[in-house]
């Protein structure tokens, strides 16, 4: 069977509150990227965490990224970090995107930001495919092959010299991402949430020591990948570096597990917006591990900690934006729901911990 294209990500009309002021930015994007045709500024909208626009000038295209209105944790957002860090993969990671410009004039915008490439390809969104468009379990087993090899090749970057052996401190970094994350949580929590509160005491008495030290990329799924229309077995660009560092790389690997839904993960799991991940041929989250082990020859040990670390840390993310919403920073309808979402990632971080080792990840 002759498998069909899909559909390239595309970007749509700017939110009415999160519009930008083309008079101010219009001489720093000329400047970027040339005279010539009008500009024009889309959004691409389904993220949640940083925002992200389309320039457009006739022919050429960038992709601005700046912090979400509101944002509390500046050390999330950090637009110059994030484009220091691309530039630094050029030649060392083909799959990091270019980055073009940085303006740390915070009068165009309210904030800084900068300018990438823009890698035309497919982005998959949602638990189901494409409108119109096939996954058949032969495409999602290879896909999924596809995106934890490249995991493990993104973990065999050389991390020890030029400047990425400045980025992070590999050391500790198991310990202070646990201190970190559950300070976040009792800083953005809003409702009685037991479940998380519950995984916060395991994750303190459970931690575990160091697995090394690699490029961690903290948000490796679905949706931040750029797969080739043609052929969307390949994974042509990585997105969103935002959280990226110098790490432990089975903590990354954790991550990924944590938006991994197996098909037989209760329904309300199933219903989280994380790709599309449970469809007919994807590999499990145990065939996950399994394949990582192999192409990266790290020992993964059972993983629970880092999927519970994972589940928790997810939790905490939506529930920072929750309160971003709450507090009226932004009035996106789809953050609305985003409590329910923190209660089931608990719930399921419950189930893991009741499970016990490697069966926790089905």
């Amino acid at each position: 069977m002759e498998l069909q294209p899909l559909p390239l990500d595309d970007a749509q009309p700017v939110r009415d509150e999160e519009r930008l002021d083309l008079a101010r930015l219009g001489p720093f994007l000329r400047e970027a990227l040339g005279p010539g045709e009008p500009l024009e500024i889309l959004q691409f909208r389904k993220g949640h965490s940083n925002l992200t626009y389309l320039v457009r000038a006739g022919a050429r295209e960038a992709v601005l990224r700046r912090a979400p209105f509101g944002a509390s944790v500046k050390s999330a957002h950090d637009m110059r970090r994030e484009y220091t860090l691309l530039s630094a993969l050029q030649g060392l990671y083909p799959k990091a995107p270019r980055p073009i410009a940085f303006c740390d004039d915070e009068s165009l915008l309210g904030a800084r930001f900068y300018l990438m490439e823009r890698v035309r390809g497919v982005v998959l969104r949602g638990s189901g495919p494409p409108p119109g468009v096939a996954l058949p379990p032969e495409r999602m087993r290879r896909l999924s092959t596809a995106l934890v090899d490249d995991l493990a090749a993104l973990h065999a970057v050389d991390v020890s010299r030029g400047p990425l052996a400045t980025l992070g401190r590999p050391e500790g970094y198991v310990a202070r991402q646990v201190a970190g994350w559950i300070d976040r949580w009792r800083q953005a929590h809003t409702d009685d949430a037991p479940d998380l509160d519950e995984a916060t005491a395991w994750i303190e008495r459970h931690r575990p020591g160091e697995s090394g030290a690699a490029l961690v990329h903290n948000d490796y799924k679905y949706d931040n990948l750029v797969l080739d229309p043609s052929d969307p077995t390949r994974v042509v660009a990585v997105l969103d570096w935002e959280m990226a560092t110098v790490g432990d790389p089975l903590m990354d690997l954790g991550t990924t597990l944590g938006y991994w839904i197996d098909p037989d993960d209760p329904e309300e799991v199933r219903a989280l917006p994380f790709g599309p991940t449970a469809l007919p041929g994807n590999l499990s989250r145990r065939e996950l591990v399994e394949r990582y082990a192999q192409g990266s020859g790290r020992h993964t040990g059972d993983m629970l900690f880092q999927y519970v670390f994972a589940l928790f840390k997810i939790a905490v993310i939506a529930q920072q934006i929750y309160r971003r919403f709450r507090e009226g920073h932004t009035t996106d309808p789809r953050f609305a729901m985003l409590v329910a979402g923190v209660n089931i990632l608990g719930a399921q971080a419950g189930r893991a911990i009741d499970r016990g080792r490697i069966e926790a990840l089905g």
